[in-house]
């Protein structure tokens, strides 16, 4: 894989990149690995200083950077957070990156803010909230959302819209755009019974900005298993057929190597991107408008 140096720090190009962990900040400063871009946690850079923002500004430089939100809880009840629209708007004009993301989740209730994304029941009632919400977070931040859809394991009987549909009338209404995660629609497709390739099929190439690759672990008990998208393995067989097809069907679109836990050495996180760009290449066509 080749990168130029000459790539605008404000653009994502449609190769595959990888999430910046700080347990691989030395490694990546040292070595500057041939990924297309990196990605990151917004909330862990909204200190005001220290070694987080250090590195970002020495990498900024010499890799497109893109914000990936896991905090904002956008499908709650209780008010968006002043707070955390205003440092995520502060760390935006900052860093200028190229995509800022959020999650089709939420993970606060009464003020008090749990450690997960936890799923929404998919209702008119649920889309206009979470529309809403979407909209004035795009509109305090100055930039267009993308909306990723989660990996769930439990479903809502107040639910009677498809996840999918969810998500598009989301893009659709709020002027958002989608993050696709791939291994989320395998794991949850496999968790409910449900067909992830005709998940992925139903998503307008017009919609979609970028692609998560990551991996999970298999819980078996005595009447079955559960998949967990637990960001702590290579990315799956079964996932990358999946990320074959969406790439022939889109064509080339940013995509993140996602690893949060268990953190390998960065060689297998650079090996994995590499993978995740020869589909690219092989499947990939120019991007599709």
């Amino acid at each position: 894989m080749t990168r130029s140096s000459a790539q605008s720090a404000q653009s994502i190009p449609a190769n595959a990149g990888i999430g910046l962990r700080a347990e691989h900040y030395q490694d990546v400063m040292d070595t500057r690995p041939a990924v297309g871009w990196l990605e990151v946690h917004s909330e862990n850079y909204f200190g005001a200083g220290g070694r987080p923002l250090r590195v970002l500004e020495r990498l900024r430089g010499d890799y497109p950077l893109s914000f990936h939100g896991v905090g904002l809880s956008l499908g709650s009840t209780d008010p968006l957070s002043a707070e955390h629209l205003r440092r995520l708007r502060e760390l935006i004009n900052r860093f200028e990156p190229g995509l800022v993301s959020e999650h089709l989740a939420w993970t606060s209730a009464g003020g008090i803010h749990l450690n997960d994304l936890l799923p929404l029941p998919y209702t008119e009632e649920a889309l206009t909230h979470f529309v809403s919400r979407v909209v004035q977070a795009q509109d305090y931040l100055g930039r267009r959302l993308l909306i990723e859809n989660p990996s769930t394991y439990l479903t809502f009987v107040e639910s009677r819209i498809p996840e999918h549909e969810f998500l598009i009338e989301v893009a659709h209404r709020s002027g958002c755009g989608i993050l696709l995660d791939v291994n989320n629609v395998f794991v949850s497709a496999r968790n409910h019974g449900l067909d992830a390739a005709a998940y992925l099929d139903s998503i307008p190439a017009g919609l979609v900005e970028e692609i998560h690759l990551a991996g999970h672990v298999r819980n078996r008990f005595e009447d079955g298993e559960i998949l967990i998208d637990s960001h702590s393995r290579p990315v799956a067989a079964e996932v990358w057929r999946l990320y074959g097809r969406i790439v022939t069907r889109l064509g080339r679109r940013p995509t993140l190597i996602e690893w949060d836990a268990d953190l390998p050495p960065l060689d297998v996180l650079v090996g994995e991107a590499d993978r995740a760009e020869r589909i690219l290449v092989e499947h990939g066509h120019a991007l599709a408008s």
